[in-house]
């Protein structure tokens, strides 16, 4: 019953009022009806096995999420047919000075249009008659004077409002019967005050944005243990003198801590190693392995965490081998290999596990492997001696509590009197929660949101926290609002231990329609960012580290994950085809007829499939006809994406709300064995679809169809590293993103009507109609990172002003380049006093964090940067000066008080800013390059780092010599860096 949870008050309740404005009902009038129903249907879910007759009720249940599902994709039809009338009349204004309230009110008019033309009467549905006639008319000439009255299809239109209506109809009638089931059962339970309360959304405290820092009670004998390990010269030794390592392992039960325990000695050896100058490993790396894992994957892993940069697309699992011992060869390291499962019968496993090592015998003696797993098994299979075999050992009572109420209480603001009632609460809490670590982080986490002894007594005396680590996760779960429940339970289709991407994650909720903004002005990845912020408050996403590319990632712990799959029922499904069908490929077998062979629930929502395999699209995932979701992850070895493939996609999934193919972030996961990628024109019948990503190689060329302008509800596009496509997306008024590389974006043309746009990285102006740097005028919702490219092709401040750049206030990053300075073959000369009439009006907005300037020419610098008084970025963290060839200073750079980084690369100026000892917050700075600078200006005493690159060999020299006036400026900054020619 825990699958269909998310069908609660709040989905039902934004789903009729939606409706509403079509039908021309009363919602409010309905939901009164229905409210209290509906509460007592969420009761039901919470003592579901306390009811007789559990499977009508659960059938019932079942119908419904259905039904609900069915409403959805008809009400989306209509607001397509809105849209699409919109846009074929002309009708659409881009409006970017009006308020979002504005535009939510003209939104719902444009919705209620149709129901009051005299052209539409014949296809008009009513539901409950709820609106008088007097209110009718008054909308009727509301519309009409608006000129509103024909937006929507007659034929097509009418057809979508009599399903809604019947959809709704059907959904009032399931709820009734289940609430007149459990009505006649009359059971205690599910009165009021039976003592199960669901907790309101907006009960807790607000989610707070700063997860909170890992803190490790308890281990610390343990941690020196293992330590002591790494670093003996004696006692146990390997039975195999001939390996220059040792296996070093801890076992325990999942939740118990043993990948806390693993990343703590890591951090040690770390800190050891910055702090102490202690080089004892050269290399320390950490892969997780998890339950389903393959031999490239994982040595591929390890090379990119032992040379932090992306493996190298290789033919065969020889290659990488090979590869993997040469990066390796000599060094000593360490290499904690977390999460192994093995169930000591799996040979095929056993032989994997070992093809994992071969490769770590090039490292250097004294090398250490340190491998969690669930069994001690699976650290004998990889060599660990029984001594090494360490079990995780349980807190005792008092360290487990304390454990409990730093997750509870760590920053809560409350007297003495209070914490202590709340510990001695917390007490008889922390009995029913089997001592697992995991379950303290995430029930401490619920615990601390409401800091109040009525609520903790609550908890107390509950039985759902009933000493089992599932259902004291499952208690946790249950005090998320209704929409954070539903995007976790999605995260279920991804494997196990997954790297997730905040922003990934939040693009995709919003796409599946998870995320509804009540607030006005609210955009929706807001919303979806507060629900991943609080549910990573309460550990159910916990950080993973950083990778190769040095963007953070978070990981589902394997418990949660189990969770996860409970919760999300049969709508999830994932298909995990990376073992042998994948090792196939690397040796240049052809994998047809050894693919995935199991079935897939016909009911499935959301499909995850780890690897590209045309067969298996074909011969099963066609069937899903209910299909909303579809990632394909990666398109790996030599295999091709067919067009006839992906136009039977089209033609027979066409609820698709999602379709990714290759979304990895991994470059050789990109579709790149083929020229080019042609989008069949039958992607227009994917009406629901918000998200699309073809990610490519730069090699491959996107072929998009000009039926591509169809898709009204897209809400973001991803080439990946496409270099080759054409984009004309006006149409497209939902678009919120667009990812490409800087080429496709040189050729999008018109983007001022996307005033919905939230991501273009890129913005290339140009001599041509539709490429004027005024077309980022309205697009106010940017955030994140701008380049603006060929400023050169800007010839006044007039024009430059045109951009209103200071009132995109959601953007952190921004380059400005002339490319007419640079060594483009089709650089043209620019003014440097227009340049800098250019530069004064592009003044950005006061949050911007990072500025970049590049192959800037001009005759002076803006006052928005030399002068306090200025109104420009006041809170710049980064500034970045790159190609600037003015012949004389540096700008003084008044404005940046506080600026952490400056970085001056290839620049011809011959002085650094001659106020730099004002930059009080100043603490890196980096001169690349620059062969006109001879000496340094006084410099704050706040800076830690200074690096100095090919500059002018005397400068470089005397910055060196001790007693020189340079050597005197920088011999306060503890880390210099110099690199000659």
């Amino acid at each position: 019953m825990e699958a269909v949870g998310w069908i609660a008050a709040p989905i039902i309740s934004e789903l009729f009022k939606e409706c509403s404005n079509y039908l021309r009902f009363d919602a409010s009038k309905k939901l009164r009806q229905l409210g209290p129903k509906v509460i007592l249907l969420e009761r039901a879910i919470q003592v579901f096995e306390k009811i007789p007759d559990r499977a009508r009720l659960e059938q019932l249940f079942v119908d419904l999420k259905i039904a609900l599902y069915e409403a959805e994709d008809i009400l989306d039809d209509v607001e397509y047919h809105c849209l699409e009338k919109k846009i074929q009349d002309g009708k659409f204004k881009c409006n970017g000075g009006a308020s979002p309230r504005k535009r939510d009110w003209l939104k719902n008019k444009v919705r209620s249009a149709s129901l009051s033309s005299p052209s539409e009467n014949k296809v008009m549905v009513k539901y409950d008659g709820g609106v008088s006639q007097r209110k009718r008319d008054w909308l009727k000439n509301k519309v009409q004077s608006a000129s509103m009255s024909s937006l929507l299809k007659n034929k097509e239109t009418g057809m979508s409002k009599n399903n809604l209506k019947a959809s709704l109809e059907k959904i009032e009638e399931i709820i009734n019967s289940a609430y007149e089931f459990l009505d006649q059962l009359n059971l205690p339970s599910l009165s009021d005050g039976n003592g199960i309360q669901p907790v309101p959304a907006n009960s807790a405290v607000a989610a707070t944005t700063s997860i909170p820092p890992k803190v490790v009670i308890g281990r610390d004998k343990d941690c020196d243990k293992i330590i002591a390990m790494f670093h003996e010269n004696k006692g146990v030794v390997n039975t195999n003198n001939d390996l220059c390592y040792t296996v070093i392992g801890i076992h325990g039960i999942g939740g118990s801590g043993k990948s806390t325990l693993a990343q703590l000695v890591c951090d040690r050896e770390k800190k050891n190693k910055q702090e102490k100058g202690n080089d004892h490993f050269e290399l320390i790396m950490w892969v997780h392995v998890s339950q389903s894992f393959t031999v490239s994957a994982i040595l591929e892993e390890i090379f990119e965490a032992a040379t932090r940069s992306s493996c190298p697309q290789l033919n065969n699992l020889s290659i990488l081998h090979d590869k993997l011992a040469e990066v390796l060869y000599g060094k000593r390291f360490l290499l904690v290999l977390d999460d192994i499962w093995y169930n000591g019968e799996d040979d095929r496993k056993r032989e994997e596990l070992q093809q994992i090592l071969s490769p770590l015998k090039a490292g250097r003696a004294g090398s250490k492997i340190l491998v969690t797993s669930r069994t001690k098994g699976a650290l004998s299979v990889l060599g660990a001696a029984e001594p090494r075999c360490i079990p995780i050992s349980n807190l005792d009572d008092d360290v487990f509590l304390d454990l409990l109420m730093h997750y509870a209480l760590e920053g809560t603001n409350i007297d003495v009197y209070a914490r202590r009632r709340l510990k001695a609460i917390g007490t008889d809490i922390a009995k029913k929660l089997n001592a697992s670590p995991l379950v303290a982080r995430t029930v401490g986490g619920r615990l601390g949101r409401r800091p109040n002894a009525e609520f903790w007594s609550t908890v107390k005396n509950g039985k759902l926290l009933d000493g089992t680590i599932s259902a004291a996760l499952l208690w946790s779960y249950h005090h998320f609002d209704q929409q954070a429940r539903r995007c976790f339970a999605y995260c279920s289709i991804f494997p196990r231990r997954h790297r997730l991407y905040r922003d990934e994650l939040v693009n995709l909720w919003v796409a599946e329609g998870f995320v509804r903004s009540t607030n006005e002005g609210e955009e929706m990845e807001d919303v979806a960012r507060g629900y991943f912020d609080e549910l990573a408050s309460n550990s159910f996403f916990q950080p993973g580290g950083m990778d190769y590319s040095d963007k953070e990632y978070y990981v589902v712990h394997d418990l949660l994950h189990d969770l996860a799959e409970k919760v999300s029922g049969s709508d999830c499904f994932r298909i995990e085809n990376g073992s042998r069908w994948i090792i196939d490929l690397w040796r240049g077998k052809d994998p047809r007829g050894e693919g995935w062979r199991g079935d897939i629930p016909q009911d499935v929502r959301h499909l995850f499939v780890q690897n590209y395999d045309q067969d298996l699209i074909i011969e099963k995932i066609l069937l899903l006809k209910n299909l909303r979701t579809l990632i394909i992850y990666a398109v790996r070895g030599s295999v091709q994406v067919k067009e006839e493939v992906i136009d039977s996609i089209f033609k027979k999934l066409p609820k698709l709300r999602v379709l990714a193919i290759a979304l990895s972030q991994e470059r050789h996961a990109l579709v790149k064995n083929q020229d080019e990628l042609s989008v069949p024109e039958s992607i227009s019948q994917l009406r629901h679809l918000r998200y699309l990503a073809f990610r490519t190689s730069t090699r491959c060329r996107v072929i998009l169809p000009s039926t591509v302008t169809k898709l009204y509800h897209i809400q973001l596009l991803d080439f990946g590293r496409c270099e080759k496509t054409e984009f004309v997306g006006g149409d497209l008024i939902n678009l919120r993103h667009l990812f490409s590389c800087p080429k496709v974006n040189r050729s999008i043309s018109n983007i001022s009507r996307l005033t919905s746009l939230q991501t273009v990285p890129f913005f290339t102006v140009r001599k041509e109609h539709g490429y004027e740097i005024s077309q980022l005028r309205d697009l106010n919702k940017l955030h994140g990172k701008l380049c603006i490219n060929g400023l050169e092709n800007v010839k006044s401040k007039a024009e430059a002003l045109e951009a209103n750049l200071a009132a995109k206030e959601q953007l952190t990053m921004l380059m400005l380049d002339w490319e007419s300075n640079s060594d483009r073959d089709d650089a043209t000369d620019c003014n440097p006093e227009v340049q800098a009439e250019v530069l004064e009006g592009l003044c950005p907005p006061v949050g911007l964090e990072t500025l970049e300037i590049g192959h800037y020419n001009g005759s002076w610098y803006p006052n928005w940067m030399v002068s306090k008084q200025n109104g420009g970025p006041w809170y710049l963290q980064e500034l970045w000066f790159d190609g600037c060839s003015q012949l004389r200073s540096a700008p003084v750079l008044e404005a940046f008080v506080h600026l952490r980084s400056l970085r001056v690369w290839n620049c011809s100026w011959d002085a650094l800013p001659g106020n730099m000892e004002h930059l009080a917050s100043l603490k890196k700075l980096e001169i690349h390059k620059c062969l006109n600078i001879s000496s340094l200006p006084t410099l704050p005493q706040s800076l830690e780092e200074f690096k100095l690159v090919q500059c002018n060999g005397e400068f470089m020299e005397s910055c060196q010599k001790v007693g020189h006036l340079n050597w005197q400026k920088i011999k306060h900054i503890p880390m210099k860096r110099w690199k000659f020619v």
